[in-house]
Formats: structure tokens, sequence, C-alpha cells
């Protein structure tokens, strides 16, 4: 209890300095934890897949779709347990800034693909009953004020028009990652109304999503489905779910990169001016640290002193920041809507805050706690602070 109310008195001895320190170690904590779970939030597609689905596409690119009659094929692959599909809609809420995923599928077999969503038995009935109906995240339900009962007006792009569809229910995710900023529509209403308009672009596919019971065989099951279609006029290709995920992230990888070298760079910067404090309040207390070796205390209690300092004022600022880096998260996440499918500072973030914040404490102190502890006492005596 001395050594904490000694250090406590050391370390607020100049209080502005102290405090501007402190600050500064607020900021790049708090920077730090947010960047970090911006990084994390850009791969939660990737953690919240499943290993026991497969995503089939086209082997040119995502954007050359699949023939529907692939379907019944795939599903009698050895291995496969289930088989559903889904077109990317790409229609635009009120204006283009309201971006949210939207994707046209198989009702029946697509969500038993995907149990992660939890959707009550009656609004499940209703979806399956309306052919204009449509589910939603609850994520993305809070964001835009929907109620079950409501009409989303969504203005086509790829497919041209103004939809209605009526609302008939609003899935909450299973786990903290699960996609909750999702609509899921009817793929064979958006077929029968392109068949009538673009003939030629119906009975198509974007994607099939393949269910496994064996993730084990996840390589040798997409070996066969590819092998189906192999020297076709639609060739195909077949990965797991998250490497599915994680072809849409790579496309950012420059991007998350900058992000990562930023959060480092902050911990850095702020770690050179703790490290410029600790020099300076050991400078001037040369005198003391002297008084106290010539009253034969050892040169560890000088670095004790000196170390015990740096990381109280360490921890209390980065415990601000860390606690600062919660709601500031909450703030970000609202601000953004639905980029990103999950937003939430992760405990693994937290910990690397509190390391972050330990490294800084005890490496701005090393210096300084070396120097003083190899003091001259005579010549420290002679020192004016």
């Amino acid at each position: 209890m001395f050594i904490l109310k000694l250090l406590l008195k050391n370390a607020f001895r100049h209080k502005l300095r102290t405090t501007l320190t402190m600050v500064g170690l607020v900021v790049a904590i708090c920077a730090f934890g947010l960047l970090r779970t911006i990084v994390d939030a850009w791969y939660a597609g990737v953690e919240g897949s499943s290993s026991t689905r497969l995503v089939t596409r086209s082997a040119i690119s995502l954007t050359f779709p699949l023939p529907l009659n692939y379907g019944q094929r795939i599903k009698s692959v050895e291995g496969v347990s289930g088989i559903s599909w889904s077109n990317w809609f790409g229609g635009v809420y009120i204006t283009e800034r309201n971006f949210f995923p939207q994707f046209a599928v198989d009702p029946t077999t697509y969500l038993a693909l995907y149990p992660e969503y939890r959707l009550s038995d009656a609004e499940r009935l209703a979806f399956m009953r309306d052919r204009q109906g449509v589910i939603v995240g609850r994520k993305l339900a809070d964001k835009f004020g929907w109620k079950v009962g409501d009409q989303i007006p969504l203005r086509g792009t790829i497919y041209p028009g103004t939809w209605t569809f009526n609302l008939r229910g609003i899935w909450d995710g299973a786990e903290a990652k699960t996609d909750e900023s999702q609509l899921l529509m009817h793929w064979s209403y958006l077929n029968e109304t392109v068949r009538k308009l673009y003939p030629k672009r119906a009975d198509a596919v974007g994607v099939y999503i393949v269910g496994i019971k064996e993730p084990q065989n996840a390589a040798l099951i997409s070996q066969r489905v590819d092998e189906l279609f192999k020297n076709s006029l639609a060739e195909t290709l077949t990965e797991t779910e998250s490497a599915f995920q994680l072809s849409f992230v790579s496309m950012s990888e420059a991007i998350l990169v900058a992000i990562n070298a930023v959060s480092l760079i902050i911990v850095l910067i702020i770690m050179a001016v703790m490290a410029n404090t600790m020099t300076m309040t050991a400078r001037e207390r040369l005198a003391e640290y002297a008084t106290l070796k010539a009253l034969g205390f050892a040169p560890s209690f000088v670095v004790k002193l000196l170390f015990g300092e740096s990381l109280l004022i360490a921890l209390i600022g980065g415990g601000l920041g860390l606690l600062l880096t919660l709601p500031l998260a909450a703030g970000f996440a609202s601000a953004v809507g639905t980029l990103f499918p999950s937003f939430h500072v992760s405990g693994l973030t937290m910990g690397l805050q509190v390391v972050a914040a330990l490294v800084v404490g005890l490496v701005a102190a090393a210096w300084p706690a070396w120097k003083m502890s190899r003091i001259d006492i005579v010549q420290g005596l002679r020192h004016v602070a």
C-alpha cells in the first residue's frame, strides 16, 4: 500500500504533464482498439461462415450465371446433403446510400441450410406463402424501422423497375457474428418476372449453396462437383463458404494492411511520447534517486519506482481508452449501418489493448530506469533539479 501511494504521488507530481500523457494514451489505445475492430468486422463474414456449406459459382466470374438444371446434378453428388441457390438482386431502397445485401433464394431449401437464422414458425410460414414476401435480419429492420407487414419498395438496377415486397419476418442471428443485415426474397417470383420481360435471362442462378455433412471431405466433394461440369459451356468453381467470403475480403487486402499498420504506428508514437515523459521525470529526480542510494536503497528499488510509475500511468490511460472504445464502437456501428454485418469489440481486441498499454509502460521506463540504476551518488547529489 505504501508503494502504491508513493507511485501515485510521484505520477501526479506534475499534474499537467501526466494528464496530457494520459490523454495521449487514451486516444492511442482507443484508436488502436477501434481500428482493430474495423479489421475484425471486415473478416466477420469469413468467421461467420459454416464448415458444412460449400459455394458453387461460375469458374469464369461471379457475374456469369449458372443454369438452373445444375442443381439436380449437384444434389446427386456423393457427400452432398442439401442444395439451394441464390441471385444477387441489387435493388436500391430510397437512395443509393441505403446499401444492404439482397438475395433472391429458394426459401425452403435455403433456410434449411442456414439454421443460424432464427425465425418464428408463423413468420416462416407467412414468408413461404407470399411470393412477394421477404424476410430481413434484425439489424436491417432496426436501421430502417421496419415492422412485419410493412411494404418495402426497391428500385431495380440489375432487374429494372420498381419492385414492392411485403415484410413477412425478421430473423435474429444465433450468434453475435451471424449476419443480420440481409434481405431475402423469393427466387421463383423474380424468375417468373424475368421470364416475361427478359426470357434469355430466366432460369439462371448466381451461386449454388451446397450442404455437406462431412466438412473434412469438403475438398473432395468440391472436386466431384466441378468434375461434373468440366469442359462444359458453364464450368464451375466450388469452394468452402469461408474461402468464398475470403475472396471478397482479399480485394481490400491493401486497405486492411494499411489499417493494421496505422494501428501499430499509433502505439509506437505514444510509446515515444511516454518514454520522453519518463526520461524527463527521471532527470528531474536525479538527486532524489542518488539520495535513496546513499541511504542504502538498492538500485533495484529505483528501477521498481520508475517502472511502477510508468506502468501506473500506462494502465490508467489504457484502461480509460479501453472503456471509451466500447461506446465509440457502438456509435461507429450505428453510423456505418449495414456496411459491416457484425461490428463489436472482441475479447481479443480488448486483450491486445491491455497488452499494448503494458508494453508502452514497460518500454517507456526501460532506458531511464537503467540510467538511474547506474548513477553515481556524488554526481547525483550535486545535480540541481
